[in-house]
């Protein structure tokens, strides 16, 4: 019986597959076969030259440059896959439809059942490749040591050649050289970061893109001037009243200037004159400002650091006969009845100017104190307003002419309402 038992071939068979099966059900009982998606993985392209001969490029789209590769292998073995494990390829060779190409997913080393990507293909678009060359303007960042300001800049090169889809360069609309010059206090030779931008100053990604800047790279050259503030001098010699009159005070708006320069030339800058040329008025018998644009005098290498400040206005004050004249800052105008809820400013004047006439040592011992006043009891609504200004004086003088000023009443918050009522109250 035993020896039929031994030499029954069919029965080994069934015994031998009796214990495969075993096999495998143990082992996937203790290690089975499942699923694991490693996310971000990035895609190589490989034979790309079969499209760059060709005088083409290629562009992925579609966010198809990573893709999610799900591996199938058993649970001990997926413990030891990593993402840097797995090679995501797309052979250009492969391109079907003109735009796409399949990702071969490989992981070395290692023993896997399956492996595939999402998306399955990389997406491509395929476009005629163009060069041009583009003009380098240099640009700067942060904010340099104070007393300076930034000066001349030139990029190094100038100039540079970039290649690339034909779509991309041709939306290029300006090549920048960029620059940190943050805390910078002497002039140098800094490296630059070259960013595209198009129409929209919008910034291009450059990752399709080449250029012949080389190893050396891309610099620029800060120069750095110093800053100082001038004073301006008048020389008002050829200044002159009308017969009977006399010339006042005389001053100008900004009494100095912020200027910039090499260290050699501030350091021995003092200040900036108007000469005699500009100022030949005469016969004057009224107040009378005049412009000057400052940058005809500014010496070489000299430059204003807010080129929009280049106007000064001199200011002529003329002397009626037998009259003074007083200047009154708007801050000492009383106000009486500024109605509740306003609060009151004057727009851009600063200073009231009062003609006065009479005897000259009444005016010379004249004070006007709290003797300028404005009434408003007539302009009860936020607004514009042109008012009359009331001038306390002595008997024996009088104005020489009628003095106005502008008013500008705006709703006030409570605290500046309460404020706002307090003064006119005092000042009744």
């Amino acid at each position: 019986m035993r020896k039929k038992l031994m030499n029954n071939l069919g029965l080994k068979i069934l015994a031998f597959l009796a214990a495969v099966t075993l096999w495998f059900l143990v082992v996937n009982i203790d290690d089975p076969v499942t699923d694991r998606t490693f996310s971000d993985i990035p895609v190589t392209v490989i034979n790309d030259s079969i499209v760059t001969d060709a005088n083409r490029t290629y562009q992925i789209v579609d966010g198809t440059q990573k893709v999610d590769v799900t591996v199938t292998a058993t649970r001990s073995e997926l413990s030891r896959i990593s993402a840097e494990d797995i090679q995501a390829t797309a052979d250009m060779r492969e391109l079907t439809l003109g735009t796409q190409v399949p990702i071969q997913i490989s992981i070395e080393g290692h023993t896997y059942e399956a492996a595939y990507s999402t998306p399955r293909n990389l997406q491509v678009q395929i476009e005629e490749e163009a060069r041009n060359n583009f003009p380098i303007t240099p640009t700067t960042i942060g904010t340099v040591r104070e007393g300076y300001v930034i000066g001349n800049l030139k990029a190094d090169p100038e100039g540079v050649t970039i290649r690339g889809p034909k779509s991309v360069i041709n939306s290029i609309n300006r090549v920048c050289a960029e620059v940190d010059v943050s805390g910078l206090s002497e002039s140098a030779t800094l490296e630059a970061t070259l960013i595209l931008y198009d129409a929209n100053n919008n910034v291009i990604d450059q990752t399709l893109l080449t250029n012949n800047l080389g190893d050396e790279g891309l610099s620029v050259e800060v120069e750095l001037d110093q800053t100082k503030n001038i004073p301006i001098s008048l020389d008002t010699s050829g200044i002159s009243a009308a017969e009977g009159y006399s010339i006042g005070d005389i001053s100008c708006e900004p009494q100095e200037l912020l200027l910039s320069g090499d260290g050699d030339t501030m350091k021995d800058l003092d200040e900036i004159e108007i000469p005699e040329s500009e100022l030949e008025l005469s016969g004057l018998t009224e107040r009378t400002e005049h412009t000057v644009d400052i940058t005809e005098y500014l010496p070489e290498g000299v430059t204003l650091v807010d080129s929009n400040a280049s106007n000064v206005v001199v200011t002529i004050s003329v002397n009626q006969p037998g009259a003074q004249v007083f200047e009154v800052s708007t801050n000492a105008i009383v106000v009486s009845n500024l109605a509740e809820g306003l609060e009151i400013s004057y727009g851009s004047t600063v200073d009231l100017e009062l003609q006065i006439r009479g005897p000259e040592e009444t005016l010379d011992s004249l004070s006007l104190a709290k003797k300028v006043s404005i009434d408003l009891k007539d302009y009860t609504e936020a607004g514009t307003y042109t008012v009359p200004v009331s001038v306390e004086l002595p008997e024996d003088c009088r104005l020489v002419n009628d003095v106005q000023v502008e008013v500008v009443l705006r709703e006030a918050s409570g605290d500046q309402t309460d404020q706002g009522n307090n003064n006119t109250e005092e000042k009744e």
